[in-house]
């Protein structure tokens, strides 16, 4: 553990001295009449521990990220490349990649790679146009299409996206052959190739944010994941005296498609009120992964899985007898009470049971630490599940500091 902490230390220290010298964000460069350059930096070091059952040796990662590119633009017109590259410094972890051999760790997904991250041409005016290329989708909190951002390696897709704002109205239409995933230029899944359809229509009106959305994903070679889900969501601020209130709510369905064997239907609900004051955050969410009687469940394979079902990614795949999620947060931001920007505290509780069959997975605690020093953000995360009748005892450790331009 100590040959850890010097070595984060010093990383740290080599990351933020830079950080701090700088005076503001890396801005457009004009290089010729209406013509602008404006460069991109995202760098990351995290250090991940796992000690997750009795059978296997802890996992101690110390990662290290780096994102750079840029985007020219011309008017409407505008061009984006940006690669991406992850350095192990300590690897005493199972990195998913099969070449390794077999390494008696618990699985840390950031492997080392060396990869193109994105590469694409738009053509935009006031939120209408078009993105063709590999690129970044994120669709709302990324709760079926999302870019993995936590894990160092980002997951994009070669895809064209159509985007339009008629009044109230957005519409975003993606067609995509391939999924970037999280696991690097390495791995035999560093692209998993298929159909896929992403199409959403969103309106805000009289304070009501609503929408409908469908996803239609049919995978060349990943047949129990090809599904087809439509679905609507809508949120609104409950405006009580002293006391605003946030309501979501989301519902689905999903089938089987394309090429998946099993036939099956299951549902989504996913509900969440929340209310901040005076800095204060209290969050209550119910999450309802459906089951078909035991046979499939509900997946959202393209979704940034680590932002739900709790950061000890227990619940990367639904199980067949699927999950209801019951979970409450409690946050704190200190706001300008202390020396360091945005320090904010939050801990969260989560139950776990499945949707079919009656059986009490286990629970889970997250907590995390997070506040910037001048442009290095710093962030601080521990997850402990325990298990009842799924998985096993899983414990998690990440301290990783950030800068991005």
């Amino acid at each position: 553990m100590k040959r850890i902490t010097l070595g984060l230390t010093s990383a740290l220290t080599a990351l933020g001295a830079p950080a701090m010298a700088q005076t503001g964000p890396l801005g457009p460069i004009e290089v010729a009449d209406g013509v602008t350059l404006d460069p991109i930096l995202d760098a990351r070091i995290r250090l991940e521990t796992v000690d997750q059952g009795e059978t296997l040796s802890n996992a101690e990662a110390l990662t290290a990220r780096l994102r750079a590119g840029f985007e020219a633009k011309a008017d409407i017109v505008s061009f984006l490349a940006e690669a991406e590259g992850t350095l192990a410094l300590i690897d005493d972890y199972n990195d998913t990649i099969p070449s390794n051999g077999i390494e008696p760790f618990p699985v840390v997904p950031d492997p080392e790679t060396l990869e193109l991250n994105r590469l694409q041409l738009s053509v935009m005016r006031e939120g209408t146009g078009a993105v063709i290329g590999r690129q970044r989708i994120i669709h709302g909190n990324s709760r079926f299409v999302g870019n993995v951002g936590w894990r160092q390696n980002e997951q994009t897709f070669d895809a064209v996206r159509g985007l339009a704002k008629v009044g109230p109205v957005s519409l975003d239409a993606t067609y995509a052959i391939n999924q970037r995933t999280i696991f690097g230029s390495e791995s035999p899944n560093e692209h998993l190739d298929g159909d896929f359809v992403f199409l959403i229509a969103d309106a805000d009106i009289a304070g009501v944010d609503a929408g409908l959305f469908t996803y239609l994903i049919d995978y060349d070679a990943r047949d129990a994941f090809s599904s087809q889900t439509y679905g609507l969501q809508a949120a609104v601020k409950v405006p009580l005296p002293g006391l605003p209130i946030l309501a979501e709510a989301s519902f689905a369905t999903q089938s089987d498609y394309g090429s998946n064997p099993v036939k099956y239907t299951a549902g989504f609900i996913g509900l969440r009120l929340s209310a901040n004051v005076a800095g204060f955050g209290v969050t209550t969410g119910y999450e309802e992964l459906g089951s078909d009687n035991g046979i499939a469940a509900f997946q959202t394979p393209m979704a940034t899985l680590h932002a739900f079902q709790g950061w000890a990614d227990i619940f990367l795949v639904t199980p067949a007898g699927g999950v209801r999620d019951y979970n409450a947060t409690a946050s704190y931001n200190f706001g300008e009470a202390l020396p360091v920007e945005g320090l904010k505290a939050a801990v969260t509780y989560h139950r776990f049971d499945s949707d079919f069959g009656g059986v009490n997975y286990g629970t889970e605690w997250d907590a995390s630490l997070g506040f910037k020093v001048a442009a290095v953000a710093v962030l601080a995360k521990y997850a402990n599940y325990s298990a009842d009748a799924f998985a096993v005892d899983t414990e998690k450790f990440w301290l990783q500091a950030e800068v991005s331009f």
